[in-house]
């Protein structure tokens, strides 16, 4: 592992981000509920202290007197302003020389324009006296995936899209990853899951689990994406990695909509594995296979069908300081 690439998200961490929500006008009659589950993740990822240190990022001073009120001794309350809570897209990446690098952001190719989104990553790190450089193009954390080792996954559908980087060549992105953040190989897989607004991110998708070991959803029955994760499993095949499959949420409707559900958008702690769930019926099952992928950890099983009403889940809401 190159001294600036990030650890794998299984090694040790220090503590956590986990964006709080904040704003009753994006998040209109699923604020409370949205609420309950973060700090239900929170709970989970502390683990009653043998897990990591949570700071649960709130926007304001009214949303810091409601996470203090709901998380109790579970975590620390930073207020810092934000737009919204995908703190894995908007936070630096903190990478194995214990500085971190701090991307661009454009709102997930110019959809989301939110005060705050372009510049939280760098405010964080300094509240934590990281020392942190600032990469001048366009990457956001759910975007890319690593095992610690020099290997990266991604998708194409993300970073080549011409609304991040459309000066920048595959080639040249590569050179990037590889300058910024230490990624010797990449794996491009196609395109991410069926309306997922951040165009494909691959932690919707594909996971590194172990060194050189990909977790990808296997189809169920029905599945919207099932071509989208046959061809990703063809595409990771290409590479010197072993391949799990982890089973699908299928096909999971919201107001008569398909949204972008799915089992891989899990965080592991350093305790714990935090598994979203959707009232379906591979849930349990989900974690099942989850948990024979860590051992070491409880792997469970929580509801996020608030937190995927503003787009994501337990991994898009949160970014690791590694130890």
């Amino acid at each position: 592992m190159s001294r600036i690439t990030p650890p794998p998200e299984w090694a040790p961490h220090k503590a956590v981000w986990i964006g709080f929500p904040s704003h009753p006008d994006l998040w209109l009659e699923d604020l409370d509920p949205a609420r309950e589950e973060v700090v239900a993740f929170a709970r989970a990822v502390h683990a009653d202290g043998k897990g990591e240190r949570v700071l649960l990022v709130a926007a304001d001073e009214e949303a810091a007197r409601a996470a203090k009120a709901l998380a109790g001794d579970a975590a620390q309350v930073v207020v810092e302003p934000f737009g919204d809570i995908w703190l894995r897209d908007t936070a630096a990446i903190v990478t194995g020389d214990g500085h971190a690098r701090d991307f661009r952001f454009n709102g997930w190719g110019g959809k989301y324009d939110l005060p705050g989104d372009d510049d939280i990553g760098l405010r964080l790190a300094e509240r934590r006296h990281i020392r942190t450089e600032t990469c001048d193009w366009i990457l956001e954390g759910g975007a890319i995936d690593g095992d610690g080792t020099g290997l990266v996954v991604t998708t194409e559908q993300c970073l080549l899209n011409p609304n991040r980087n459309p000066g920048l060549s595959r080639t040249e992105i590569e050179a990037r990853l590889a300058e910024d953040l230490g990624y010797s190989e990449v794996i491009w897989l196609g395109d991410g899951l069926m309306h997922d607004h951040t165009d494909g991110h691959v932690d919707n998708l594909a996971r590194f689990v172990a060194p050189g070991k990909l977790a990808i959803p296997e189809p169920d029955d029905n599945d919207p994406n099932w071509l989208v994760y046959q061809n990703a499993a063809r595409d990771a095949g290409r590479h010197d990695v072993e391949i799990v499959r982890i089973p699908s949420p299928g096909r999971v409707l919201r107001d008569e909509e398909i949204i972008p559900a799915s089992y891989m958008n899990f965080y592991i702690g350093n305790a714990a594995v935090v598994v979203p769930q959707y009232g379906a019926a591979n849930d349990a099952a989900a974690v099942e296979a989850i948990q024979a992928l860590f051992p070491d950890r409880h792997v469970v099983g929580l509801h996020a069908d608030a937190i995927l009403t503003g787009g994501g889940s337990f991994h898009c809401i949160s970014q690791q300081i590694p130890a």
